[in-house]
């Protein structure tokens, strides 16, 4: 059975597509063993308020358990959305306006990105400097420049 978004080459599809690989990379990482690739994801599942009530150490001890959906349910609210379903109807609805940089640079957050409470706080850093500062829900992260 093929993928509902394959073969269509829609731009809201193509952002779907694109949301998806970010999802599944994600989700690799944070059932990681490597506490470099696994803590930044786990971090971003406990900010997100994804996982409510658990501790970075007891969700890295059971993180066997993360689904894709909780992934995906990161995203989404990191997008500012209520939930993933909510999200994929906003990008249906207007993909030209979704952003999907943040997904993108996201994808390897954490070490070295550095962190910041709100999207003015992360561009004045990124001014002083460099790098490029992304709205992550109400805080902001950094992604240094390549």
């Amino acid at each position: 059975m093929t993928h509902p978004i394959c073969g269509l080459n829609t731009p809201e599809n193509e952002i779907l597509k694109s949301i998806l690989r970010v999802a599944k990379s994600l989700h690799r990482a944070a059932r990681s063993d490597s506490r470099p690739h696994s803590l930044p994801v786990l971090r971003r599942l406990i900010s997100s308020e994804t996982f409510r009530q658990i501790s970075l150490p007891e969700l890295y001890r059971r993180r066997e358990t993360i689904q894709r959906k909780h992934i995906l349910q990161m995203l989404a609210l990191e997008a500012g959305s209520l939930n993933w379903s909510e999200y994929k109807k906003k990008i249906k609805a207007q993909p030209e306006k979704q952003s999907l940089n943040y997904n993108l640079a996201l994808k390897h957050a954490g070490y070295p990105n550095i962190w910041f409470s709100s999207l003015p706080e992360a561009k004045t850093y990124a001014a002083e400097q460099g790098g490029q500062p992304i709205p992550v829900g109400q805080q902001a992260v950094v992604i240094p420049s390549q």
